[in-house]
């Protein structure tokens, strides 16, 4: 599977990418939102984004807006260091969010078997 990988932070997003790539999945890294909103719409052939929350000049939330307004429809997987719960309430649609925490590896692995 193609994957967008969204993380400013780039210890974390290596280790998404890691973690990801040693699944057997093809990785691409973005450093913040715009360069993803910038990827996909030059290569709508990623099959999923996983992006982090928290990131300057657009957040995980506000990515995930932008790609459904324009018409992009990969599964969305936001991670995130606060309470994922109410998180999916606010944004109707989003496959699904995950707590950034010892858990990830794990949970990342079974969501991503169940796509």
């Amino acid at each position: 599977m193609r994957i967008l990988i969204v993380d400013d932070d780039p210890l974390a997003g290596e280790l998404t990418l890691a973690v990801l790539e040693e699944a057997g999945h093809s990785c691409h890294l973005a450093e913040h939102g715009l360069e993803a909103l910038e990827r996909l719409s030059e290569d709508a052939s990623f099959e999923l984004v996983v992006s982090d929350l928290h990131m300057p000049l657009l957040d995980g939330l506000e990515l995930f807006q932008e790609l459904r307004e324009r018409g992009l429809e990969q599964p969305f997987v936001l991670l995130t260091g606060d309470d994922p719960a109410p998180l999916l309430e606010r944004a109707p649609g989003l496959y699904a969010c995950l707590a950034k925490d010892g858990s990830l590896e794990q949970h990342l692995s079974a969501l991503l078997d169940q796509l």
